[in-house]
């Protein structure tokens, strides 16, 4: 969903995007679980066959849709299950509904609602922005009927980079305030795009810019696969990596820790799946989150120190958390506490806000919706 955020609510936090991207890394060590084996198709050309008849019937473009997807799997070096295949057509499906450039509803109106905003954050007076945006834009059209015009995120990211460029004060008016978070086929995160062309070889052609190429089909679904799919996770079952999909890699599983941490503190936490705070950049804020609080608290409980505990909380957008002493100890706490084996994953609660969302929105819509059509594609595997 593009301009993803999140708004306060009793049990769903306040959250301006995705969170940063995790570093990328391999599934092919924890292929997810679910109803059918977990058995790969013998070849490229068996795979094909397969995600033709798993893509719903009303698909246009069958054959390019079955080509980058299949290309994406190869590239990630991941074995082509219908499970899998089927989690990628499900977000697919959700997102775009098999556009590659889908469209957004009112995008005009919401580009003039945010443009009114920063002119009047900025002082700009109206006349002369007005003045500004009848310059002729590089495509031959004057940016205020590019912006009347819009109907799509890549056009949208198109107009902001042409007038942050070429429009007198535009720098200023939008220097780092591109609202195009995400983009795409699978609407994914395009910071993690970029993270991932930094950690892997990227299969097609060198993009003039990564954030373009998201916008693509064949780049869309590459990243999208690659964020929904090419990292290990413990989950068992496949909505939790929706949820992941939806608000960042293992937030399941913290949201789930969570839950634990709040029965043997007492303190009530925001499951939102985020353990720490953290800056614009990604990197951890100086402020304590609320869970990094509530599990001080426990530190003469746990047995660990101030510093060991914030050691473990870093690696939360990992793998490796799992087997850190605050994971295993926080557990062993809760699971005895509360006399039950508390559980491992959970649906973060989330509220989503976005500029194009009219109706309330939670992760836990999002991951139930593409669990609907994951279901509904396995169903067209066995048919």
């Amino acid at each position: 969903m593009p301009w993803e955020t999140s708004t306060s609510e009793a049990a769903a936090p306040q959250r301006e995007a995705r969170r940063p991207a995790a570093p990328a890394a391999s599934a092919k060590g924890a292929p997810p679980s679910g109803s059918l084996p977990p058995i790969p198709v013998a070849s490229e050309r068996e795979a094909r066959v397969l995600v033709d008849r798993l893509l719903p019937a009303n698909v246009r473009d069958r054959g390019a849709w079955t080509e980058d997807i299949t290309r994406a799997f190869v590239a990630l070096h991941m074995a082509m299950t219908a499970e899998r295949l089927c989690a990628a057509i499900a977000v697919i499906g959700q997102e775009s509904g098999f556009q590659s450039d889908p469209t957004v509803p009112g995008l005009a109106r919401i580009v003039w609602r945010q443009i009114e905003q920063r002119r009047e954050k900025y002082g700009i007076p109206k006349a002369v922005l007005d003045l500004a945006l009848l310059k002729t834009s590089p495509d031959g059209r004057s940016y205020r009927v590019r912006i009347d015009a819009l109907r799509t995120e890549a056009q949208m990211n198109a107009l902001y980079e042409d007038l942050s460029s070429e429009v007198p004060g535009g720098r200023a008016l939008l220097a780092g305030f591109n609202p195009i978070r995400t983009g795409g086929p699978m609407q994914v995160s395009i910071a993690f795009a970029e993270e991932q062309v930094r950690e892997k070889p990227y299969p097609y052609a060198a993009p003039d810019s990564v954030r373009k190429e998201v916008f693509t089909r064949r780049g869309g679904v590459y990243f999208g696969i690659a964020s929904l799919l090419d990292y290990p996770a413990s989950y068992g079952q496949m909505i939790h990596r929706f949820a992941d999909f939806n608000a960042g890699r293992y937030s399941s599983r913290n949201a789930a820790f969570q839950d634990a941490l709040a029965r043997v503190s007492g303190e009530k936490l925001s499951l939102d799946g985020d353990l720490l705070r953290y800056r614009a950049d990604g990197s951890p804020a100086a402020e304590a989150s609320e869970t990094q609080r509530a599990t001080l608290s426990l530190r003469s409980r746990l047995n660990l120190g101030e510093e060991a505990i914030l050691r473990d909380l870093k690696l939360e957008k990992s793998l490796a958390f799992e087997q850190t002493p605050l994971y295993l100890r926080l557990y062993a706490l809760a699971d005895s506490t509360t006399g039950e084996r508390r559980p491992r994953e959970l649906i973060p609660r989330i509220a989503l806000k976005s500029p194009k969302i009219t109706r309330p929105l939670t992760t836990e819509w999002f991951a139930h919706r593409v669990e609907a059509r994951f279901r509904q594609c396995l169903e067209r595997g066995e048919s």
